[in-house]
């Protein structure tokens, strides 16, 4: 039995935001961040406001543990936003968890980002020099002191001052004493969406699944540069910077929930799609088709489809485990990995089995899979991948191995295939890839992981991995 995220591309994080005088938003919050719960495991948080008052709760752990007793209450709260958390700079520590709350002379402001500024250090540095004190070791932070120095007057203003100066993927939602802002980085690499409350008021997501749990309507998605400000005349649209759109291809391959759409693409389409080109693609024969869950599952009945094959259930995920990085001891934590994934040995015996996953990072979990279905008595096993070759690291807001600890970057398929003990191994290639979008050009997504082609300039090739830690004196990873 194997941990199935020890694997895995990470992902980032969740953004969430309410504004309505007719509905609690606070709960409203609380289950859009439970439908986020996929982006981000570490830490969560809610911020409210009343108008005069700004509160804010925070703790480490999924949102239903850290909200277990009591949501963030106040009377005649209107305006919430909250976050989900998956580190991609600084540690997994309570001091970095958000929603971020400060007071400057504007008044108080709570931010929530999700994404990865790749010019944080650069700017963070100047800060720092010129007297700022940090309270965090998290990118975000640079933005929200940028705000509170801005020379310009309204908070929008102030706000649009500060995008200008940022590179980097970001979708930020913010909230002031009497507003809800929502941003997009020009180039879009990662997703947020407008929805609209029956009362009149609006919600701001992370993913079209977050608008769906509290009922809002989708109105439409917020575009590459623009800002988003709502408050008691409306929603209000401003343009900060020219699009350049190059959206994440992981948010349709593994990130986003299935029933999400992402600028008009339903995600579960482009990933049934995929399954129905490797299959093309592949043509691999076997006697069954199972997948990897729950990442897989979508991709593996696509595949299933197009060979004329049964998909059935071959693995096990245990959903009930929590998160290994909780547990005290590391004895206690391997024995949490060992519960995760079991196969079906009644399923998979003395059969050529064909199993579906959505990538390979490192190469370790897929080798374990392969093996543990062997032991199961499976007479072959083909391993089908979803994507192309992982070969490049990302400065996104994805949580990536550096390059030299990326299997596809110093191996061949066939090498590869050695390495995790396949009898075949497939991966889908890139043009395939790109015709399971159809509602997005090509042109306007990031495939960087799979060919390097960064669409912002970096400075360095460091690895994300590497930057990590970035703003800490100890670059330690901790257990997540």
């Amino acid at each position: 039995m194997i941990d199935l995220e020890e694997d895995k591309m990470k992902e980032e994080c969740g953004v969430f935001g309410v504004y309505s005088r007719e509905f609690n938003v606070s709960e409203l919050t609380y289950y859009g961040l439970i439908a986020l719960q996929h982006r981000g495991q570490e830490s969560t948080g809610i911020a409210v406001t009343d108008g005069a008052w700004m509160d804010v709760s925070r703790g480490m752990g999924l949102v239903r543990e850290v909200f277990r007793h009591q949501i963030p209450q106040m009377e005649n709260q209107y305006i919430a936003i909250g976050h989900v958390r998956y580190s991609t700079t600084g540690s997994s520590l309570l001091a970095n968890t958000q929603p971020l709350m400060v007071s400057y002379s504007g008044g108080k402001i709570a931010l929530a980002h999700n994404g990865n500024l790749t010019n944080a250090g650069e700017i963070r540095r100047k800060l720092e020099e010129s007297g700022t004190i940090f309270q965090t070791t998290i990118d975000s932070e640079v933005f929200v002191n940028l705000i509170a120095r801005s020379r310009k007057v309204t908070v929008e203003e102030k706000i649009i001052d500060s995008l200008k100066k940022i590179k980097g993927a970001y979708c930020l939602t913010i909230m002031t004493e009497d507003k809800l802002i929502g941003a997009r980085d020009p180039q879009g690499f990662r997703p947020l969406c407008i929805g609209r409350l029956e009362d009149g008021g609006y919600v701001l997501s992370s993913e079209s699944c977050g608008l769906d749990v509290v009922g809002a309507e989708f109105v439409r998605d917020v575009e590459p540069g623009e800002m988003v400000v709502i408050d008691e005349n409306g929603l209000e649209s401003h343009r900060f910077a020219k699009a350049k759109p190059s959206m994440c291809i992981f948010e349709f391959i593994y990130f986003a929930r299935p029933d999400s759409i992402i600028d008009g693409q339903s995600v579960h389409e482009s990933r049934f799609e995929m399954g129905r080109i490797l299959a093309k693609e592949a043509k691999c024969k076997g006697d069954i088709v199972i997948s990897v869950p729950d990442s897989g599952n979508v991709a593996a009945s696509g595949y299933a489809y197009e060979a004329g094959l049964p998909y059935v259930s071959g693995l096990i995920k245990n959903r009930y485990i929590g998160r290994t990085f909780i547990q005290p001891s590391q004895k206690q934590r391997d024995t949490a990995v060992k519960l995760k994934l079991n196969p079906v040995k009644s399923v998979v015996k003395g059969k050529s089995v064909i199993v579906i996953d959505d990538s390979i990072v490192r190469g370790t979990t897929s080798g374990k899979i392969v093996k543990m279905l062997r032991d199961a008595g499976a007479k072959e096993v083909h391993m089908v991948i979803s994507s192309p070759p992982i070969g490049f690291p990302c400065f996104y807001g994805i949580d990536t191995s550096a390059r030299k600890e990326l299997i596809a970057a110093t191996k061949s398929v066939e090498e590869i295939r050695e390495y995790i003990g396949a009898d075949s191994l497939h991966f889908l290639s890139l043009e395939g890839l790109k015709s399971c979008v159809p509602e997005l050009n090509p042109k306007n997504m990031c495939f960087a992981c799979f060919n390097g082609g960064y669409p912002i300039q970096q400075k360095t090739q460091s690895p994300a991995e590497a930057d990590k830690y970035i703003f800490e004196t100890r670059k330690k990873k901790t257990d997540c």
